[in-house]
């Protein structure tokens, strides 16, 4: 070889190498590159997620195109699928997901509990300190939950903003709301057991209201696609424990669909995400939740995809200052600790299911 085509060649080293250095976020270590390096080799990331594959799309691109080297292999589930499936492919020790990133935030934290990897990402000083546990699991998103109504079927009077306001409108009007309330199965959904059970530590009078909203009949589903597309198309009137970025992505191009952010309280869920300890493609791992966690991703989650940012300088209004200022302290966000695995322990669980059903006279 020629000393000028080695010399060539040691150029266009030098310039690749300067490139993907410079594409770096700012403020990231500098020897953040050998994981570039050995993420690209990897080649691919395997992401477990609950979030739809359509609200995730802007996010995977954004990230496939500043990471040209690595493919985003996405396998969208709900929560009780996702979490059995986990869980048996760890038991098996085959191949699995490299990340897992879910709403269902205790089951997420119970498999980190045993399967998450000790991560310190770059991006830790940005995030509020409930939105981590243990540098293995962190809070992603700042999503409200939020009551869901038809606009051309509820005056705009009757419109509840809050969960005492939503059992005394249902009660009054049993024969109009008869089977048209609708919410999560909370036995085969696990985002909606947890945001029952956070329902009932934030509220005293739960039970008492979730029994008002049920006197005609609870129409319950698994997923906040089904129950938004039933309160738009009028066969239910409200629904309530909505994922409010969900609600506001539709909303946009639904003018059926109404959005009430109860004043009482608003919970606020954030989907918790992990690397895999035997994840397979760790590297690649390390730079997706990097970049989910980035002002350049949470910019796409806020600004493309509608679902809120967990920090607090993503551009516009959805992100946790945007939110603080429409609701203040009506916000409750769950925070990513041990206490969202209280209510999964057999016995405590069963017995609020059991608990749950005689409210809800299912």
């Amino acid at each position: 070889m020629s000393k000028k085509i080695r010399l060539s060649l040691l150029a266009s080293t030098v310039l690749l190498s300067t490139s993907a250095m410079s594409a770096l976020p700012q403020g990231y270590p500098a020897d953040y590159q050998k994981i570039v390096d050995a993420a690209t080799k990897e080649g691919k990331v395997v992401v477990y997620s609950t979030t739809d594959t359509k609200a995730a799309g802007p996010l995977i691109q954004g990230f496939e195109t500043a990471y040209p080297g690595i493919k985003v292999e996405y396998n969208d589930m709900n929560s009780t699928e996702l979490y059995n499936r986990y869980i048996s492919e760890q038991a098996a020790g085959g191949n699995s997901g490299d990340v897992v990133w879910s709403s269902s935030m205790d089951t997420a934290l119970k498999l980190a509990t045993d399967y998450a990897a000790e991560y310190s990402s770059p991006e830790l000083p940005q995030l509020p300190k409930w939105a981590v546990w243990k540098e293995k699991a962190y809070g992603t998103t700042y999503e409200p939950v939020v009551f869901i109504y038809n606009k051309r079927l509820i005056p705009a009077g009757d419109v509840p903003d809050s969960h005492a306001a939503l059992a005394k409108l249902i009660a009054s009007q049993t024969e109009k709301f008869s089977k048209k309330v609708t919410t999560y199965d909370i036995e085969k959904s696990g985002l909606g057991f947890m945001l029952s059970v956070q329902d009932f530590k934030a509220d005293p009078n739960y039970f008492k209201n979730l029994s008002e909203m049920a006197k005609g009949g609870l129409a319950v589903q698994s997923s906040t696609g089904t129950m938004m597309e039933r309160v738009s198309s009028g066969e239910n009137l409200i629904g309530f424990n909505i994922l409010g970025s969900y609600a506001e992505a539709r909303a946009k191009t639904d003018p059926s669909l109404g959005i009430s952010y109860p004043k009482d309280y608003t919970l606020v869920l954030s989907r918790v995400s992990f690397i895999s300890k035997e994840a397979k493609n760790s590297n690649a791992a390390k730079l997706w939740l990097d970049y989910v966690l980035s002002e350049a991703g949470q910019n796409i989650l806020a600004n493309q995809a509608d679902i809120p940012s967990i920090r607090n300088d993503i551009e516009g209004k959805n992100d946790i200052d945007g939110l603080t200022k429409m609701l203040g302290s009506a916000l409750k966000p769950i925070p990513v600790n041990e206490t969202l695995l209280e209510y999964l322990q057999q016995k405590k669980r069963l017995d609020y299911i059991k608990q749950w059903r005689t409210a809800a006279g299912k």
